[in-house]
């Protein structure tokens, strides 16, 4: 799988950067104060639930951070299914440093590898059908690029990543700019006017918007927004394999199969990501 433009090494190591300067401050006075500098010991990454384990290659790259010399090594990689008594990985080095990384490295493994173990189950609800799972927008601020790479890491699809590389006129859009076909002629215009290629989805929550952006036209991709599956199936028919289709809104995994079959290209879930229970892990020293 080719990794999406966000996940790009200068974009990890900012967050990476600003995350340790968040918990560091002016030094980790625990591990200096109670650790000799040239302590050198080992830590083991303890899995304590079961799941879908995401953020392995993100540990990496925040043990290197801290402490170049540190050594790690994997024994797990991400997307593996993993069990209560199972290890991660192996950390080696510098005492002080394993400690001062410890933390960011259980805080994002542990939120990532739930994340992906939500995907994970919902996707396998989609089986037998052509949908596929997508996330949102709704996620933690300044953690977003490591909850959409758990996303991928689980089997789900990224929808846009942000403001600036995607237009989606949802429905305040739509009110604000008077209905259906003004919001898309006035983002077209934009586009034109700005020299930008960016898709353009309409959300629509009737069959009479979703009418109205087929005569409209000029767009890539239509949201269904909190239909029922009798007129997701509408919708489907109507629009005939003309734009891409994806429903949104209050979908749970009871209802997620059933939306599916209604032959829709695309689900989006929030709560892939603003409503996932973080997966029990612990960094041990042995």
């Amino acid at each position: 799988m080719q990794s999406p433009a966000y996940l790009i090494p200068a974009a990890l190591d900012t967050f990476i950067r600003t995350a340790l300067a968040e918990d560091i401050g002016d030094g980790d006075h625990s591990a200096l104060s109670a650790i000799p500098a040239e302590a050198h010991n080992r830590a083991q990454l303890l899995i304590k639930d079961e799941g879908v384990l995401a953020g392995v290659e993100l540990a990496h790259r925040i043990f290197r951070t801290v402490d170049a010399e540190l050594q790690v090594e994997q024994r797990l990689a991400d997307g593996a299914r993993v069990q209560h008594g199972d290890v991660a990985l192996v950390v080696e080095g510098r005492a002080q440093s394993i400690l001062t990384a410890e933390r960011l490295v259980l805080n994002c493994m542990q939120r990532m590898s739930g994340i992906a173990t939500r995907t994970a189950h919902l996707t396998s609800l989609l089986a037998g059908t052509h949908a596929k799972l997508l996330d949102t927008r709704k996620t933690t601020p300044n953690f977003r690029i490591c909850e959409k790479w758990a996303v991928l890491i689980g089997g789900g699809v990224n929808h846009r990543y942000g403001l600036f590389d995607m237009i989606i006129l949802k429905d305040n859009h739509v009110d604000y700019a008077g209905g259906i076909r003004q919001a898309i002629e006035a983002s077209r215009a934009y586009l034109s006017r700005t020299g930008r290629q960016l898709p353009i989805e309409i959300e629509t929550r009737n069959l009479s918007e979703v009418q109205q952006a087929l005569e409209a036209g000029g767009i890539n991709r239509i949201m269904l927004d909190n239909m029922s599956p009798a007129q997701l199936r509408e919708a489907v028919a109507l629009v005939a394999g003309r734009y891409l289709l994806e429903a949104s809104g209050g979908i749970t995994e009871e209802t997620i199969a059933e939306i599916a079959a209604t032959g829709v290209d695309y689900i989006s879930v929030g709560a892939l990501t603003h409503s996932i229970r973080s997966l029990d892990m612990s960094l041990k020293a042995f």
